[in-house]
């Protein structure tokens, strides 16, 4: 059974934060790893995400965060 999950483009991050601090469940964080832009890119790392998708509308970059909702 598939649990609900952010999946990260980290390559296009521009660790701005935005979605770290929107989501409720505080399912993201800035990662340590640099990516290709040079910023530090957001990861996903809860098992308490319920797919809500506020990281995903609040993301001002496109393609950046995918939301899975899992069936749970």
């Amino acid at each position: 059974m598939a649990k609900n999950h952010v999946e990260v483009n980290a390559d296009l991050c521009k660790s701005c934060r935005v979605c770290v601090e929107t989501c409720p469940k505080h399912c993201l964080e800035i990662g340590s790893a640099i990516n290709a832009l040079g910023y530090q890119a957001v990861r996903f790392d809860s098992e308490e995400c319920t797919a809500c998708g506020m990281c995903f509308y609040v993301c001002p970059e496109p393609d950046v965060l995918t939301v899975i909702k899992g069936d749970v």
